[in-house]
């Protein structure tokens, strides 16, 4: 292992994919860049008030087993991460753990974020370990599908255990150091795997939006209503009537770089139209698109502009229209051979790309696929099981009827939604995240345990994450005020010797 400083703050920031959508990835990377533009913002107020936090922030790497498993492998790989010392009350101040999802780490992990304020607070040594194979975290040719067995949520909590025990040797801390693990999305599952799994080593986890978009349209609170449900039913409902007879009009009308030349690449326009609504909700109001509310205006606001017959149709061509507008994209790309050929890519991700890997990890253990052959879902039928998991056996030769069993057993194994064998980890959810469904949200008691779960009922994925800000919603200041205080708890239960 080594350490170098970090002298300086990278333009990307980590956020955690559970999904694929081509449209769904892009509008994640604008949420990151803007993030960290308030990141930097703030890390600027502390320069010039005499702060230097950026001096504080340390790069390392640690040689991870490659196969944690298999006692006769000895190969490794390059494991980055980064500490924060500048809160840290030696020697017996706690430790907080922020566990990287599918996608690098950077030093604003260390910087900034809802678990940066508490480490201030509460005096900890802040660390960020990125996941195997993303960001820079992978070995040479590592996204050759022969490799990739080495990539698993098992792996990576192995990681987190043996990172665990190597940071205290190095910083000689001892049980008197509290550890703390934060996640969110995949990574927040893992924070809650890890506590779990390895509840010697990490006395407590904050989850947040640890893994139905209808439900979240329908929520009044944030402009949503039945009828903003029913006009977005309506619309994808218009488009795939059209396309049967029409591809290029429907192309055209959606500003699409090409006609679809077959049915995959009309699949590839519906999940990409379905990806503007799913963005909208999953992150709304974080000023990159548009807001739940102003989406359901564009879909029920009545106007003599549309034929009756057309109207529905024409206001998803209009939110289309928003989105080119907002991303200065020339055309919308629904070319399903290019999304097959930039997954079967395996060279080494430039631009730290994680679309291959996660593909990967879904096909073998979590699913997450974006389905809509349900009655009650607002986009197109085409949208199938089989069309999601055909990429399973073409890029990694998996085949699709195993993909049941690897689920099963990824459920068996941490413990489903009603049922996670955890105690003392706090999962944290926003009602208008579409993940909450995968996560753990009902009020549930534990021995000599407060319920450990926050529902915050208007706010999206992961909003409790990032730092506080003068427009937070009320409910997602106190959300925040009581994450504060079940971690401030577990701080003091650690310290009176409470196990």
């Amino acid at each position: 292992m080594f350490f170098s400083p970090a002298c300086c703050l990278i333009l990307l920031l980590v956020l955690n994919f559970t999904d694929a959508g081509r449209i769904l990835w892009k509008i994640k990377e604008r949420v990151r860049n803007l993030q960290l533009q308030k990141a930097k913002q703030h890390l600027q107020q502390q320069t010039v008030s005499g702060r230097l936090p950026l001096q504080h922030v340390k790069e390392g790497r640690i040689h991870q087993p490659l196969d944690h498993f298999d006692r006769q492998d000895v190969s490794t790989f390059p494991q980055r991460f980064f500490v924060n010392e500048a809160h840290w009350q030696r020697p017996d101040g706690p430790v907080f753990l922020f566990i990287g999802g599918e996608g690098p780490i950077f030093e604003f992990d260390v910087l900034a974020g809802h678990h940066v304020d508490m480490a201030e607070e509460n005096g900890a040594l802040l660390l960020a370990l990125e996941h195997r194979f993303y960001g820079d975290s992978i070995n040479p040719d590592g996204l050759k599908t022969e490799n990739l067995a080495d990539l698993s949520s098992q792996q990576a909590l192995a990681d987190l255990a043996v990172f665990q025990q190597y940071i205290s040797q190095n910083f000689n801390l001892s049980h008197r150091n509290t550890w703390i693990s934060f996640g969110g999305s995949y990574s927040g599952a893992l924070s809650a795997w890890f506590r779990g799994k390895f509840p010697h080593l990490v006395y407590g986890a904050v989850a947040s939006s640890a893994p139905i978009v209808g439900l979240s349209l329908m929520n009044e609170a944030v402009g949503g209503s039945e009828k903003c449900l029913a006009g977005v039913r309506e619309a994808f409902a218009a488009v795939e009537a059209l396309m049967n007879g029409n591809a290029s009009q429907v192309a055209m009308d959606f500003g699409c770089c090409t006609t679809p030349k077959n049915l995959d690449d009309q699949i590839e326009l519906m999940q990409n139209l379905a990806d503007i609504v799913m963005g909208t909700v999953q992150y709304n109001e974080e000023g990159v698109l548009m807001s739940i509310n102003e989406l359901c205006g564009v879909m029920t606001n009545k106007s003599n502009a549309y034929e009756e017959e057309m109207e529905a149709y024409n206001r998803l061509v209009k939110l289309a229209k928003i989105y080119h507008f907002t991303s200065e994209e020339p055309c919308l790309d629904i070319s399903h051979e290019k999304t097959v050929k930039d997954l079967m890519d395996t060279s080494l991700p430039l631009g730290r790309r994680a679309e291959r890997q996660w593909t990967y990890q879904t096909c073998t253990e979590f699913g997450f696929y974006q389905t809509c052959e349900d009655a009650t879902c607002p986009f197109s039928g085409m949208m199938t099981l089989q069309a999601q998991t055909q990429f399973c056996p073409m890029l990694f030769g998996i085949s699709q009827h195993s993909l049941p069993g690897r689920i099963a057993f990824t459920n068996a194994y941490y413990g489903e939604n009603d049922n996670p064998h955890t105690h003392r980890v706090l999962y944290v959810n926003g009602g208008v995240d579409p993940w909450k469904e995968l996560s753990v949200v009902q009020e549930r008691t534990e021995d000599r345990e407060e319920a450990q779960t926050i529902f915050i009922r208007d706010t999206a994925h992961c909003a409790d994450m990032m730092s506080r800000k003068v427009t937070d919603r009320r409910s997602l200041r106190k959300a925040r005020e009581e994450i504060e205080k079940h971690v401030a708890r577990w701080l003091k239960m650690a310290a009176a010797g409470e196990n």
